[in-house]
């Protein structure tokens, strides 16, 4: 397993962190929200809101995966302040749905960028994304780390290139900023479940925000570094969402990006030309390969928690030689692979977007039991402003899941099957394993005074079973 030289600082764990955050919603969502909201001022405070609620999502993450100090993000949580069935379920939609489903979703985006200039078909560039990224992965954490504090990098640069840019060049005569009455804001679109929906893109955008929380078996102290990294990559995240909002509006007309899923792209050609949009189209693409690594990098330890629990997924729980769960990894690869091939780019953001609001409310509503039973206070780092921070944060998403129910009932529906699932496959875990045996039992006094550890007849049977060994 990864020793103490494998581990890594605040800064990397920041950078998978703004990796995670900084991909496909930020470069799509904003042609989703003009198709079905006309009201630009309306479309930017859903945007300041996405923040403030990611930003409350990061306190609350920072204290909980401090006060139980182990990698696995919300199947972690939720096992331990729950029950282990709401624990399996949210891994196993991390597994089928989560990580795979965002990858997915950044693959699909990168064929809508780049497909028409290579000739390509969309789903074909989106898979080998997928599978160049899960090779790249496979080998150490060094190597891993090396190659996604770089895309990082790159992608963070990117994203000031074309802030700037669309601030400084001369804005188009017709842009969405343009005309005051698309400015407008009343509360009478609040009530619309348009906005519901277009929130969700907003969220899904900021996704990511507590991508470190995953990791914290990898972390050097914890404690101190976890909050650092899950704070600063928000707040970073969040100001440079809204000002590449802003200078999207400000370089083209509404009726332009409306509907449209490669928006970077749409803008790029406006401001630097056919040429200089190519570019700049390939440079975006590259910016979601770093997503598509952290996704991968944070989704394969999940998958790699869940198998050390549970039998049925034992086979997932292999490292190899230097610490990296490579078949975990390639579990993810695989499911990404195959919602690539099956599903449309909207489809799979909705679907997503349910299931996953679901558990993070479970999740920050255990922060009210871990307060309460005093939980992990020795470790913990204390999120301010509590509980306001989290009723906040409860608030939002619970009203975004309810008007998603609504509004999007089939792809919620396929959440709910996607759950559905999930409870037959913990069922058949439970049916068709007994309990790993403590592989030393306590011992137990005899009739003669003496202590006895001899195992029960079925002990030694099992305990090969559930060995972990290295590929």
């Amino acid at each position: 397993m990864p020793g103490q030289q494998t581990k890594i600082g605040w800064s990397t764990a920041a950078a998978i962190v703004v990796a995670n955050m900084v991909g496909t919603g930020v470069f799509t969502t904003l042609g989703l929200q003009l198709s079905s909201l006309e009201h630009v001022g309306v479309i930017l405070l859903l945007w300041v809101v996405g923040g403030v609620v990611a930003l409350c999502g990061a306190f609350t993450y920072a204290e909980i995966a401090t006060r139980l100090p182990k990698s696995g993000g919300e199947y972690h949580f939720l096992s331990r302040i729950y029950h282990p069935f709401l624990g399996y379920l949210s891994g196993w939609v991390s597994i089928t749905v989560g990580f795979a489903a965002a990858i997915a979703l950044a693959a699909m985006a990168i064929g809508s960028y780049v497909a028409t200039f290579l000739g390509w078909p969309d789903s074909s560039v989106a898979m080998v994304s997928i599978l160049l990224v899960a090779l790249v992965h496979s080998f150490d954490i060094k190597q891993s780390s090396r190659f996604q504090n770089i895309l990082t990098g790159l992608k963070v640069l990117l994203v000031l290139v074309l802030i700037v840019s669309g601030f400084v060049l001369p804005a188009a005569s017709d842009n969405a900023l343009v005309l005051s009455e698309t400015l407008r804001f009343g509360w009478e679109d609040v009530w619309q479940s348009a906005i519901a929906v277009s929130l969700v893109y907003v969220i899904y955008a900021f996704s990511g925000w507590n991508a470190a929380a995953y990791l914290t078996d990898e972390i050097r102290a914890p404690r101190r570094n976890l909050p650092r990294a899950l704070l600063g990559g928000t707040i970073l995240v969040s100001v440079l969402f809204f000002l590449l909002q802003l200078a999207f509006l400000r370089q083209a007309p509404a009726a332009l990006l409306a509907g449209k899923v490669e928006v970077g792209q749409v803008v790029a050609q406006l401001m630097f030309g056919a040429k200089g949009g190519r570019i700049i189209s390939f440079l975006i693409a590259g910016l979601l390969i770093a997503g598509i690594s952290a996704m991968i990098w944070v989704g394969s330890r999940v998958t790699r928690a869940m198998a050390g629990d549970y039998q049925m997924w034992q086979y997932f729980a292999r490292d190899n030689q230097r610490g990296v769960p490579v078949r975990a990894i390639w579990l993810q690869a695989a499911i990404s692979v195959f919602l690539v091939s099956t599903s449309s780019f909207e489809q799979v953001l909705l679907y997503s977007g349910f299931v996953l609001q679901l558990f993070t409310i479970l999740t920050v509503l255990g922060l009210f039991r871990l307060r309460r039973e005093n939980t992990g206070s020795d470790t913990a780092w204390k999120s301010p402003l509590f509980p306001i921070v989290q009723i906040v944060f409860l608030v939002f998403n619970v009203l975004v899941l309810f008007f998603l129910l609504v509004d999007k009932p089939f792809e919620s529906l396929l959440g709910f099957l996607n759950l559905a699932a999930g409870a037959l496959s913990f069922a058949w875990e439970k049916w068709r394993y007994q309990p790993k045996p403590a592989t030393i039992q306590e011992a137990k006094p005899a009739q003669n005074g003496k202590a006895t550890n001899k195992p029960g007849p079925k002990s030694n049977k099992l305990e090969r079973r559930v060995k972990v060994g290295k590929d």
